[in-house]
């Protein structure tokens, strides 16, 4: 069913449909975490290491896909705002038609350059093993991975968060079971969690696609809209292109600084590891704050109205306020949090140096993930690209690189440099909206 977000309260509206999100994204987290508290409860740092480098490649590729599909997702939701039900029939059949191509060259390009790949990322030599076999077993099952987000993006388009977040819970569910089985009852160790991962991925596509048979989405999908159109794709692409190029490289950012990392030490790789897994959770409100700012401003905007804005103030605050919250208790806490996902006393005493000072960033960046999705809804997502590009270029790599060389002892300074790459990015959206309201652009 589609559901109208251009009515009604806008922080109700936020929370009802950034909710069913954050949630989804936490089960989707709860995968990669899940793999590497079950890795390490059976396996040694080698083996975490290898899950922590592989699962962080994956998750590189799955934003990049979910940037590209928030271009179904706006596009969706201005033709629901605007009542055109055959231009929504059109957008989602071009996207089916869309992603199916991509996914199958994706799969075969990285398959071909799994080793480069693990290379290229200074994995520990012993690590190399069990990263070359998580990779190329999640590499094959990129098709799944892609058919799930273009189900997600189409339903959250709709004004429907809800479905995609029971599609994730079955295959979290499935995932931690199997990873007892592979990884436990077993013993493959990284081979078993990425088993685990895309026989759970396969699970929920199946759960997904039953349901859209059953579910009254309102929507009538003809085999003409599976027609490439230009001016469809066009739209699609000019939205989601900027989206996952940006994503891509806050990634490329986070692989930059493991390979610094990387060449620190098996024990700094694996303390930098469990805290970008625990770094990813706290990031779900900020995360969701983007996703339901472009989805609720895409509807306002399609149906003309002016609560477009209103819900970016909104979104603002409420990101902001969870950020400051999470910040000052990880003051408190970093020990024991680290200690969850390892045993080891140097790995936690390190992760908990680094996560101390990286997780500012989770309220500063809820400022610009707010602002991204406003730019998104807009059509306007090339700003979210050059802002993350001036963050990364200028400050994110450059105060790792030289905090790693200036600071062997410690990881805490290395993890100053993502909040203040984050700082420049409010800085640089806050330029662009001033300026684009006063073009009457917005």
């Amino acid at each position: 069913m589609e559901r109208d977000l251009t009515t009604g309260s806008i922080g109700r509206n936020i929370l009802k449909f950034s909710l069913p999100y954050f949630l989804s994204y936490f089960l989707q987290t709860l995968y990669g975490m899940a793999d590497l508290f079950i890795i390490g409860q059976f396996n040694g740092v080698a083996s975490t290491t290898a899950v922590s480098i592989g699962s962080q490649v994956m998750h590189m590729i799955t934003v990049m896909i979910v940037g590209i599909a928030m271009g179904t997702t706006v596009m969706i939701g201005k033709s629901v705002g605007a009542k055109q039900k055959k231009e929504t029939s059109k957008i989602i059949g071009n996207t089916v038609s869309l992603f199916v191509c991509l996914s199958v060259v994706l799969t075969v390009v990285l398959l071909f350059f799994v080793h480069p790949i693990v290379r290229i990322m200074s994995t520990p030599q012993q690590a190399v093993e069990g990263t070359t076999a998580y990779l190329t077993i999640c590499f094959a099952g990129i098709p799944l991975i892609t058919a799930y987000n273009i189900i997600s993006s189409i339903f959250r388009g709709l004004g429907d968060s809800k479905s995609p977040m029971y599609f994730i819970a079955v295959a979290c569910g499935v995932n931690i079971v199997l990873d007892y089985v592979f990884i436990g009852g077993l013993h493959f160790g990284a081979s078993g969690a990425a088993l685990g991962t895309t026989l759970a991925q396969t699970i929920s596509v199946i759960v997904a696609l039953i349901a859209i048979r059953k579910k009254d989405t309102g929507i009538s999908l003809k085999r003409s809209d599976l027609k490439p159109e230009g001016k469809t794709l066009k739209n699609i692409l000019g939205i989601g292109i900027p989206i996952s190029l940006q994503d891509g490289f806050i990634q490329i950012s986070f692989i930059v600084i493991t390979i610094i990392v990387n060449q620190r030490g098996l024990n700094d790789a694996a303390a930098v590891g469990i805290v970008e897994k625990i770094i990813s959770f706290v990031f779900l409100v900020p995360s969701s704050m983007l996703s339901a700012v472009s989805a609720i401003a895409a509807q306002n905007i399609g149906a003309g109205n002016e609560r477009a804005t209103k819900t970016l103030k909104y979104a603002i605050m409420i990101s902001m306020s969870f950020g400051l919250c999470v910040a000052v208790l990880m003051q408190f806490i970093s020990n024991f949090v680290v200690g969850i996902f390892t045993v080891d006393t140097m790995v936690i005493h390190m992760g908990s140096q680094y996560i101390r000072s990286y997780i500012w960033d989770c309220m500063i960046a809820g400022i610009h993930f707010s602002f991204s999705g406003y730019f998104c809804a807009y059509g306007k997502s090339g700003i979210s690209f050059l802002h993350n590009v001036l963050s990364i270029v200028l400050i994110r790599i450059p105060g790792a690189y030289f905090a790693s060389k200036w600071f062997i002892d410690t990881l805490y300074p290395m993890g100053c440099a993502a909040p203040a790459g984050s700082l420049l990015s409010v800085i640089v959206c806050g330029i662009a909206f001033m300026y684009l309201k006063r073009r009457r652009r917005l």
